[in-house]
């Protein structure tokens, strides 16, 4: 199951992570969230050391903490 998590607006939104190769060559991980499930993307937990925080729009973000 998806971590989920609920806006002061009400809307649902999911969180993902991707990883990527930068042009460095370097791999990272970047983490999203989406309103939709994506099951080869979708985190079942908020990673250790980060936190949700929402912006002014409404739209969630993960913050180191």
């Amino acid at each position: 199951m998806a971590y989920e998590y609920k806006n002061s607006k009400g809307q649902t939104y999911y969180l993902h992570a991707k990883k990527v190769t930068r042009s460095t060559g370097k791999e990272s991980t970047l983490f999203f969230f989406a309103r939709d499930v994506r099951a080869a993307e979708a985190l079942d937990a908020v990673p250790a050391g980060y936190g949700v925080a929402e912006m002014k729009t409404g739209m969630p973000v993960l913050k180191k903490k």
